[in-house]
């Protein structure tokens, strides 16, 4: 049984720093591209970053330069550096493993 369970959200000020966390079991982890996604209250889920199976990295415009996707194959954990938080990266963030496997969620609130 696949499970992926997210930690690391929190309340956080404008400009500061959070590291989610995704920890994945019951998955032959080093295969799969994965990424992280987010949904804001009323909006459509958005892709945040995603990492390939071998390390390549692609991220959403309105992150470049301010958020980080990394994994640890041997750890089966996927992670999200977030820096330079603004207001509007507040949102519930979810990793998705492969096309099929998501995480149940972390709130990210970022205050002014």
């Amino acid at each position: 049984q696949v499970q992926l369970v997210e930690s690391g959200g929190g309340l956080v000020q404008a400009g500061g720093s959070l590291r989610l966390s995704c920890a994945a079991s019951g998955i032959f982890f080093n295969i799969y591209g994965m990424g992280w996604y987010r949904q804001a209250p009323g909006k459509q889920r958005e892709l945040v970053a995603t990492i390939s199976s071998g390390g390549a990295a692609i991220y959403a415009d309105s992150v470049k330069g301010r958020f980080a996707i990394s994994r640890d194959n041997t750890k089966k954990t996927l992670y999200l550096q977030m820096n330079s938080l603004k207001p509007e990266d507040t949102a519930v963030y979810y990793c998705k493993i492969g096309s099929e496997y998501w995480g149940q969620g972390t709130q990210v609130t970022v205050s002014t």
